[in-house]
């Protein structure tokens, strides 16, 4: 082997060393990284239309646009966390003195006649549902307000977390071209494929949080506006549960409406409830096929299958946030599937 080749072989290995220490070095970090990077690209048009009004002040216009995110998305997602955990605690509340579980037992005791009349061998004992209620509603309320609870525990981690998310930001907002400039100029691949990557990953992104995910925000928004309208209790902890099963193919935020629809039925409250049907009809159920296309465009919108496993296992895997990072991950793998297929036909006829 000659010193050339020696030499070669040392560099890559002082390199793989090296990326493997910055690991371990960023990985505190990594997932609020990752999250800034992809705000960074959500939030790119609105810094682009900033700095023009500037004068071509990149970082007067990437302080603006963190400022724009802190006010316009980290101070709604705080006051949503605060109001959660207080209609935990109410839901928790009211579920244990004894109301809920009349509630509950009228709703089993409910169903469970109508199921009678047309399937008598499918009928319960209402007497054995109503003396296990107590235990299900403490144990399954317990640990939610206990894990809620545990958002505010770690407030130095969690202020820690957002002073490197605002820093980073703000430098990726101000700095992008030039690090995107950077990957460009070290990557083995033609400049035309690392554009061509770019844009696949950029579009992978808006994807992501423009389509899907933005769609089950405004899905979770309404139904929380219907509930809080129409009588219906805790409605911002419904609306959030409601974004999260709009991911659900198929079924989606029924989940939620048809349970609160039924509650409104049941108290006697017929035209609040007729009202909420409307609604969930006619504005939640229909903003998916109104907004989709107007957010997405011909972007590479994922499979509503793929996207609720890729949320979940986002969840299992990087925490909270994976709500975001799981289908970004699996839109990203999608996107370079898609230039390494082009690439090796490209490679093919050539």
């Amino acid at each position: 082997m000659n010193a050339k080749v020696m030499r070669f072989y040392f560099l890559i290995t002082l390199i793989v060393v090296s990326f493997i220490v910055a690991f371990f070095i960023f990985r505190p970090f990594l997932v609020v990284l990752i999250l800034a990077a992809v705000f960074a690209v959500v939030l790119r048009p609105l810094y682009r239309g900033i700095l023009r009004r500037m004068s071509g002040s990149p970082g007067l216009a990437a302080f603006a646009t963190m400022i724009f995110s802190v006010v316009c998305i980290l101070a709604p997602l705080t006051f949503i966390t605060i109001q959660i955990a207080g209609d935990a605690q109410h839901l928790y509340t009211s579920l244990s003195d004894g109301g809920g579980k009349t509630y509950l037992t009228t709703v089993f005791q409910y169903t469970n006649n109508v199921v009678a009349q047309y399937a008598p061998s499918l009928a319960l004992s209402g007497t054995d549902f109503s003396a296990s209620v107590d235990q299900y509603i403490k144990s399954g309320l317990a640990w939610l307000v206990q894990n809620l609870g545990g958002v505010f525990g770690g407030a130095t981690r969690l202020l820690l977390d957002l002073f490197i998310f605002l820093i980073a930001l703000y430098y990726l907002l101000r700095d992008g071209a030039k690090l995107k400039q950077m990957i460009i100029t070290v990557s083995p691949l033609a400049d035309t494929d690392d554009e061509r990557v770019f844009a696949r990953l950029e579009l992978a992104v808006n994807s992501v949080i423009r389509g899907s995910l933005m769609i089950a925000v405004i899905q979770g928004i309404l139904t929380g506006i219907g509930f809080t309208f129409f009588g219906v209790p805790n409605s911002i902890l419904w609306g959030v549960a409601a974004a999260l099963f709009a991911l659900i193919p198929g079924i989606g935020t029924s989940l939620v409406l048809i349970p609160g629809i039924a509650y409104l039925f049941i108290i006697g409250a017929t035209t609040p409830a007729i009202g909420l049907l409307l609604w969930s009809v006619l504005a939640v159920g229909l903003i998916d096929n109104f907004l989709g296309p107007k957010l997405v465009g011909k972007g590479m919108r994922l499979h509503p299958l793929v996207v609720l496993l890729s949320v979940f296992g986002g969840l299992a895997f990087f925490g909270p946030a994976g709500v975001f990072l799981g289908p970004l991950c699996i839109s990203l793998l999608f996107a370079l599937l898609s230039i390494y297929s082009h690439i090796v036909r490209q490679t093919a006829y050539d």
